[in-house]
């Protein structure tokens, strides 16, 4: 059993009657993050690779701009509190700010740098059908914390061939943050690659994959209509329904090729 489920007792009900079982079921954790010793946000998350979910949000908000900005990461995770520290205070510091609780649900509200202008997605990027379809199916097998509990979203930062970054959270948005604060850390490449969740594709998932020049997006899940409009608008092909051997192609359907 990994740190982030539990065993609980559960009264299971058929027709045939009831019974007292034991169930598993992954672990609801309150992660605050604090930039240069402020408070800015604390997410209910899985509580593993909370170093990644720090900077991957804050990335995604707009208050980092890369690992070069960093200077110290710290992590308690008996507190629940990550410390990022940067070289130079950002400006966000020092206006008022009330901390947000974000729910492990989803949206986040309005971002604090929400960029006016997103730059256009540009990648020559091709990829096929089969090639699509192994790759959902790869991402479905590492699903072990969702197989074991149904409780969990996951993402991955894939090539054309090979899942290269892998993680689950209670949260679609979490799951994505922490790719990117991986890679971010480790100086994996993101540009030109794509990305695949098993979350609802929402606008703010979807400039959030933008920002990091990433021109194909895949879900098992659906879109939504804002989500389809800023993929057609940013140039970033945008996949839904991704299952077995069918998916839905709604913006930039010439990146994927039907063999």
């Amino acid at each position: 059993m990994t740190s982030n489920m539990e065993r609980l007792p559960v009264w299971r009900v058929s027709e045939k009657g009831k019974s007292n079982t034991v169930d598993v079921v992954v672990e609801e954790f309150p992660l605050t993050i604090a930039l240069n010793n402020r408070e800015v946000v604390t997410l209910l998350c899985s509580p593993t690779n909370l170093d990644y979910l720090a900077i991957g949000f804050l990335f995604s908000e707009g208050l980092i701009t890369g690992k070069g900005d960093i200077k110290n990461i710290i992590v308690d995770q008996q507190t629940g509190v990550v410390q990022v520290e940067t070289k130079k205070d950002s400006g966000f510091v020092s206006q008022p700010l009330d901390k947000r609780l974000v729910t492990s649900g989803g949206g986040r509200g309005a971002s604090y740098h929400l960029p006016d202008a997103q730059a256009k997605v540009e990648s020559d990027i091709e990829m096929s059908a089969s090639q699509v379809f192994a790759l959902v199916d790869e991402f479905v097998q590492r699903s072990e914390v969702f197989k074991t509990t149904g409780g969990v979203h996951s993402a991955a930062l894939c090539d054309t061939e090979n899942i290269l970054v892998f993680t689950e959270d209670i949260g679609r948005h979490n799951a994505i943050d922490k790719v990117f604060g991986e890679c971010m850390l480790k100086d994996i490449p993101t540009a030109g690659r794509l990305i695949i969740t098993s979350g609802r594709v929402s606008s703010e998932i979807l400039l959030k994959v933008a920002r990091r020049n990433i021109p194909l997006l895949i879900s098992k899940s659906a879109p939504t209509n804002m989500g389809v409009r800023l993929a057609d608008d940013l140039g970033v092909t945008l996949v839904g329904f991704a299952r077995g051997r069918k998916m839905n192609v709604y913006a930039n359907e010439w990146r994927i090729m039907a063999k």
